[in-house]
């Protein structure tokens, strides 16, 4: 036979779905009747037919399958089951594929990224018309940063190009018991570095659930400690507290857990510093002030 033999041999009948290429040797006659459609699930859409296209998988947002460095991604090729590959993102945004090596899917959907790989296929003669799919395994080029009180401070990837602020904070296990009520969000948007601050009560409370604001990829939020007073003595559970807005000694002593048998609310002293730096200590009244770091001592009783 005449002519440059293709790749891969072909049966007398042609694989559906998969064409000749310019080039190849000719296919066998083939009965007039046509190849019999392959079995699909019950409600599953017909694979796309055309020359070297990606599989068609189940449908998902633009921006969440755009692939990017760190992302996992495994690709597989219809009727070629020990071509199937998993593979990671490189920084270069590329990944390597049996017999084309290097391929560049960075910044590109998963539709896309196959049908890069099944033109490289086909452009090499390794394949007839091949149908690649490429489905997304795990994401990491979409990072967000926590710090600060909460119970898991780290890096987390997003799912979509963005996420909402109180999503974020359960991704990383809620505020810690000592958390302020302002959040800090470092963002970047054009070059341009933009801190802002939000009140997460407003945002639960719904008053400003406006603020519940997307956080995108490259963000910072920062959960700073809110102010504490420390109280010990004749207190049930003595320790360091979150001292909440006009908060007074009497309720100090309640998130305590009371005053002792033994103790007096008569006999109680602050230590506080003062603008100078200096420590001072005053006698005190359940109905005074609380302030920020207040040392708050309960005497024990006289009699």
């Amino acid at each position: 036979m005449s002519g440059t033999a293709p790749v891969f041999a072909q049966s007398s009948s042609a694989a559906p779905g998969v064409s000749q290429s310019a080039g190849a040797a000719p296919a066998q006659p083939q009965s007039s009747a046509a190849a019999p459609a392959l079995p699909q699930p019950p409600g599953a859409a017909p694979l796309a037919r055309s020359s070297g296209t990606a599989l068609a998988l189940p449908q998902q947002s633009a921006a969440r399958d755009t692939l990017g460095p760190g992302d996992t991604v495994r690709i597989t090729v219809f009727r070629y089951p020990d071509l199937t590959t998993e593979a990671r993102v490189s920084d270069s945004g590329t990944v390597v594929f049996p017999m084309i090596g290097e391929v560049k899917v960075g910044g590109l959907s998963a539709d896309a990224a196959g049908e890069q790989i099944a033109r490289r296929l086909k452009d090499g003669k390794f394949l007839i018309n091949p149908q690649v799919g490429v489905s997304l395994l795990q994401l990491r080029s979409r990072q967000v940063s926590v710090l600060g009180d909460v119970a898991r401070p780290g890096r987390y990837a997003l799912e979509d190009t963005s996420a909402k602020l109180t999503d974020i904070l359960a991704m990383a296990g809620g505020m810690g018991p000592l958390a302020a009520d302002d959040v800090t969000i470092m963002s970047n948007r054009n070059g341009k570095v933009i801190k802002s601050e939000v009140n997460l009560p407003s945002i639960m409370g719904g008053s400003q659930s406006e603020k519940n604001v997307d956080i995108q990829n490259g963000d910072t939020v920062f959960v700073p400690r809110a102010p504490v007073f420390y109280i010990y003595g004749e207190v049930q559970r003595g320790g360091v507290y979150k001292l909440e807005h006009g908060m007074n000694i009497m309720q100090a002593i309640s998130v305590g857990g009371g005053i002792t048998l033994r103790g007096s609310d008569r006999r109680l002293e602050v230590r506080r510093r003062t603008s100078d730096g200096q420590w001072r200590e005053y006698s005190a009244k359940l109905a005074d002030a609380v302030q920020p770091n207040d040392v708050i001592y309960i005497k024990e009783s006289l009699f």
